[in-house]
């Protein structure tokens, strides 16, 4: 095994942190500075003169952009300042480390039945209009020839920006990525960090919850129908619509909590930029679905936002604590495995305690179960459930590929963060209450004949 490649991981969270670094300070202003880290990055890990394109895509890749057959750095930095965007594809191969790996291509299985890699002699093959972007191969490539673009670097100008508002959309998994750091810290970090404020995207799966919870009364009517959640995972509503398109008219076309956010804030506050930050790889390219392009700018992962914090010195255990009570313990479990459904399950209770057809739920996680219940499904087998969620990390969102920390702790913790909160059901909300207020919105129970509301929630 080739050392200077092995351990890529970690080489590449310090090519990110040494970028952020001198771009945050001033210190990056033409295409010679780049050339100048890439010298200094093949010194400190001993690669050799032949690695360096590939110490240059990674840079390149590091800043959110494509990787390139350029031998030299041409207008990569005029590129982040003019476009402020991060295109498709978000995974991305990166020439020059298959030929020194000498075992198995680990990333060959970790996908093999949804993202269509596969080992040819040159190393893994992404099919990019089938890739799911779930991250796992990613994560198992620790020779650093799969790599997830980065989107801090295109953000920096906006958050140092006076006159630009920037929101921080935090996904429910966040509990207790970032140490012993309260919630309210984290908060107070990311405003040092220049966003306006920190929104719990919990508050938004509510309002979804409430739109499944009425989906679900008008959709499932006997003990023939089932009703395939999309709500939340963007690898399970990809699995669904690209493998299996007879059973996609069972899945009614709701946004994730995630875009909700992004559409909501930028309804709410006009002009502001909506960033979301989760364990998640899909998410980035989630919001780059041409139908939802625009609501969320940016996405950044637990492990991205770490390392910002770590190489900006904010330390979070210092802060003061500006805590907000914004979603509901329904809302907050959509982190873990079975969330969604305990969630929606409670708000038909609450709209229809009477009802004949109860929720049954189905619950799977992994891409791997996902596809298996799925084949189930499309095959006409008798169920015993009507309502099914599928989570493409194992454990949920809480076991996503950039996660801090493991599942099993992470699970816990999102549990009692979510025990804490003063609210219990989304209808026990008032954030909810407020926010629909904000669209002449008086009744709850209302909510869905609201035509601007509906269609905000719609794909």
């Amino acid at each position: 095994m080739n050392k200077r490649f092995e351990n890529f991981q970690e080489k590449r969270m310090h090519i990110f942190s040494e970028i952020v670094d001198r771009y945050w300070n001033g210190k990056l202003h033409e295409e010679k500075d780049l050339e100048n880290l890439a010298y200094e990055i093949k010194e400190k890990y001993e690669f050799e003169e032949k690695d360096m394109n590939f110490i240059k895509n990674h840079i390149r890749v590091a800043m959110g952009l494509d990787p390139s057959d350029n031998k030299k750095f041409e207008c990569e930095i005029k590129n982040i300042k003019e476009y402020k965007k991060v295109n498709k594809p978000i995974v991305t191969k990166i020439d020059g480390a298959c030929e020194y790996c000498e075992k198995e291509c680990s990333c060959e299985d970790s996908c093999k039945y949804e993202a269509h890699i596969y080992k040819r002699t040159k190393g893994p093959i992404i099919e990019n209009n089938k890739c799911l972007n779930c991250g796992e191969c990613v994560k198992d490539c620790d020779f650093g020839a799969l790599a997830d673009k980065i989107e801090f670097v295109p953000l920096i100008d906006m958050l140092k920006d006076k006159n630009t508002k920037v929101y921080a959309a935090v996904a429910p998994s966040i509990t207790g990525q970032f140490g012993d750091a309260t919630m309210g810290q984290i908060r107070t970090g990311l405003k040092l960090m220049g966003f306006e404020d920190m929104v719990e995207v919990a508050l938004f799966a509510d309002i979804l919850t409430i739109k499944e919870a009425f989906e679900f009364i008008e959709l499932v009517k006997d003990e023939e129908d089932f009703y395939l959640t999309s709500c939340c995972c963007p690898v399970w509503f990809k699995l669904v619509q690209k493998k299996y398109p007879e059973l996609f008219e069972h899945m009614p076309p709701s946004i994730s909590p995630m875009i909700a956010s992004g559409r909501f804030l930028k309804k709410l506050y006009e002009g502001s930029k909506v960033v979301f930050i989760s364990p998640c790889i899909a998410k980035k390219a989630e919001a780059k679905e041409k139908e939802l392009e625009g609501d969320i700018d940016f996405v950044l992962t637990f492990r991205e936002l770490k390392t910002v914090f770590d190489t900006l010195n904010i330390n979070l255990s210092q802060l003061a604590n500006d805590e907000k009570d914004q979603a509901s313990f329904a809302g907050r479990v959509y982190a873990r495995t079975g969330g969604v459904s305990f969630s929606v399950k409670s708000v038909v209770n609450r709209l229809n305690p009477k009802r004949l057809i109860k929720l049954k739920s189905k619950k799977v996680h992994g891409t791997k179960a996902c596809n298996k219940l799925l084949s189930e499904l499309s095959s006409n087998q008798k169920i015993d459930y009507n309502f099914v969620e599928g989570m493409g990390c194992n454990g949920g969102c809480v076991g996503g590929p950039r996660t801090n920390i493991d599942v099993a702790k992470a699970t816990a913790l999102v549990n009692e963060f979510g025990e804490d909160s003063l609210i219990m059901t989304p209808f026990d909300n008032e954030n909810v209450f407020k926010i629909l207020s904000q669209f002449n919105v008086d009744d709850i129970n209302k909510m869905m004949e609201n035509e601007e509301i509906v269609n905000m929630l719609k794909r």
